[in-house]
């Protein structure tokens, strides 16, 4: 899937709207073509059918794609609020991080629409405040994936370089300003060079408060940012949050490097574990299926 995100996300495409739509309607298509037809009950506005219930409403068509009866489901039987916050700090504009943040989150917010949960979306960075509303309507995803668009397009032209990093304060903020028992979806590096470690974990821990159910998707550019991976010799690597500069072999940093970045991701994956914070390691070379299968498995675990 690499070669086929970095040709859509470096060029200009149509819209991020019918992007969205045609990733999510790919991943619908598979998940009813899969074996594992109960993995998607709690998905695409559908639950199994109950003996004994009207046949109103059975949805005749996926009966006939899947040999399984399920039932339509309709606005009052969902009550999800999911609240997805991007990390827009400098760091993220490394690579095509940001750009793989946003398209993600266009997908998750037209899958949530689709399922008729009400979502919302929130920057976390103070050169970038924005705070949308929660809802379910399909205008409201218009006015959401809009917004995403114009950040990417803004972020190709002026990305926001040497800005330093905040998160750790503005993800307090936003732990104090969302409403309970929401699930909060996280798209960040988790990069600080402000902070020591913990006060970065204490903030995603802050985000657990008032019931809210928490997914980190850890954003990496993994074959260079994890394994410091580069085809040159000599490289001049620069800090994006301070704008220091370091000039090295990568070949002779490397198992150094790898050593403490994974001592790193272990420490903040056990962190996430010990709060009850779902990880996912979100290589920007993957593709957004594994970000979708996190989420619909969350959503099935809420509700069962």
């Amino acid at each position: 899937m690499s070669e086929s995100f970095y040709r859509q996300i470096s060029e200009p495409f149509a819209s991020l709207e019918l992007f969205a739509s045609q990733v999510v309607e790919g991943f619908i298509t598979g998940l009813h073509k899969s074996p594992f037809h109960g993995f998607s009950v709690e998905f695409a506005e559908h639950r199994q059918y109950n003996p004994g219930e009207s046949v109103r409403h059975i949805d005749w068509k996926l009966y006939g794609r899947t040999d399984r009866l399920y039932i339509k489901k309709f606005q009052e039987e969902t009550n999800l609020r999911c609240h997805i916050l991007i990390d827009a700090s400098s760091s993220m504009f490394f690579s095509d991080k940001m750009s793989f943040a946003v398209c993600a989150a266009a997908c998750l917010a037209t899958l949530l629409v689709k399922q008729r949960d009400a979502v919302g979306l929130r920057f976390i960075s103070a050169h970038d405040k924005y705070a949308s509303d929660v809802k379910s309507t399909p205008s409201h995803l218009k006015h959401l994936l809009g917004e995403l668009e114009r950040r990417m397009e803004a972020s190709r032209r002026n990305p926001p370089l040497g800005k330093g990093s905040d998160i750790v304060e503005m993800l307090h903020a936003a732990a104090e300003q969302i409403h309970k028992r929401s699930l909060i979806i996280l798209f960040s590096d988790m990069f600080d060079g402000e902070n020591e470690p913990e006060a970065l974990f204490d903030a995603l821990q802050h985000l657990r408060y008032h019931e809210n159910e928490v997914i980190l998707f850890h954003v990496s550019d993994k074959k260079h940012e994890q394994e410091l991976d580069f085809s040159a010799r000599h490289c001049c690597l620069v800090d994006m949050e301070s704008g220091k500069e370091v000039k090295l072999s990568p070949a002779q940093y490397q198992q150094t490097y790898r050593e403490r970045y994974r001592a790193y991701l272990r420490q903040l994956e056990d962190r996430c574990a010990q709060y009850r914070i779902d990880f996912v390691d979100a290589d920007i070379a993957e593709g957004f299926v594994p970000v979708l299968q996190a989420y619909l498995a969350k959503r099935q675990k809420i509700f069962k």
